[in-house]
């Protein structure tokens, strides 16, 4: 008989993705046996995660890229995020069961595909080679380790366009159709380059063509700040990389927009390739908003009926950038 695994990991997220695929790589090599696994995606939204522990119903239960529950049933817990723990009751938690070998959090990584994988050879001594191109675009997006934000935008890219259909359909369901198509021979590159992908991509790529003209037509400059507020232009397309191609030279964007679904989104993040340092932790600013992220960029969430808090927030976190 097999054993259930729910694996809760960041939807909508290449990195939550990735490390869902490497994770169930990694689990039937140091479990054994049948294993029956079951994809759930989490989201930062308003109320989104306070529920978890009542979604950790298998045999062995994991969190992927995704805030600390203290949940009893969490069984692994794999996270990069400098905001995964919500105060002192979670650390705590995760510190009294981080000795049992399967519970890592690590701040320094980029991504947590790549904490995976490394944990896999050191901790587990496998070998993971195969998802080599796997963890490297896990990696490279998270950390948006591109040359110029033109590359990172790159449309003609197939791991990029599969980027934006991972962000628009990541749910549940969505993984569970793709985290073992990345496992089969061929992986990203032969997923990247999909029939059903190239046509999920075709609306997203109209909707990033208005997202591109909003932002150019809608963003303020506030010193080395940009302030975009798409608040009244409803877009799932969205990308802080087009407002650093669009105003190359601002150090910080602010980025409100509104989903389809009519969560409000604050996307907070610093230009890599604005040539001047850093000055601000983002996720401290946004985790004071009830975000968080990683000290480069950050997100905040308010419920549909939040807009005229939302705006607030906008502004003030762009004057702070301006400090």
């Amino acid at each position: 008989m097999s054993k259930k695994v729910v694996v809760a990991t960041h939807g909508h997220c290449f990195d939550g993705l990735a490390s869902a695929a490497l994770f169930a790589d990694m689990l039937r090599r140091v479990e054994g046996g049948a294993l029956s696994f079951h994809y759930l995606a989490m989201g930062y939204g308003p109320g989104e995660g306070a529920n978890i522990a009542k979604l950790l119903t298998g045999d062995l239960n994991a969190v992927l890229d995704y805030r600390f529950t203290a949940a009893p049933r969490l069984t692994w817990y794999f996270d990069h995020h400098v905001t995964a723990f919500a105060g002192d009751a979670e650390r705590a938690a995760f510190a009294e069961r981080a000795p049992l070998g399967r519970f890592f959090h690590d701040g320094a990584y980029g991504s947590c595909a790549k904490l995976i994988r490394d944990t896999a050879e050191q901790r587990f001594g496998l070998d993971m080679s195969v998802h080599a191109s796997l963890v490297e675009w896990a990696d490279r997006i998270d950390t948006a380790s591109f040359d110029d934000a033109s590359q990172a935008v790159d449309t003609t890219e197939p791991v990029l366009r599969l980027r934006a259909v991972v962000q628009r359909h990541g749910d549940g369901a969505f993984l569970r159709g793709l985290v073992p198509r990345l496992l089969e021979p061929g992986g990203l590159a032969r997923l990247a380059s999909a029939d059903d992908v190239a046509r999920a991509y075709e609306p997203i790529a109209r909707e990033e063509a208005r997202f591109r003209e909003a932002a150019a037509k809608h963003g303020q400059r506030m010193g080395d700040v940009v302030l975009v507020d798409l608040a009244d232009v409803p877009l799932d397309a969205t990308s802080s990389f087009v407002v650093y191609e669009l105003f190359f030279d601002c150090r910080y964007s602010v980025l409100l927009t509104r989903a389809k679904t009519g969560i409000y989104k604050l996307s907070v993040g610093y230009n890599p390739w604005s040539g001047r340092p850093r000055t601000h932790d983002i996720a401290a600013i946004c985790e004071r908003y009830g975000g968080g992220g990683h000290p480069v960029v950050g997100g905040i969430s308010r419920p549909a009926s939040g807009l005229a808090d939302a705006r607030a927030v906008a502004q003030e976190i762009a004057v702070a950038l301006q400090a």
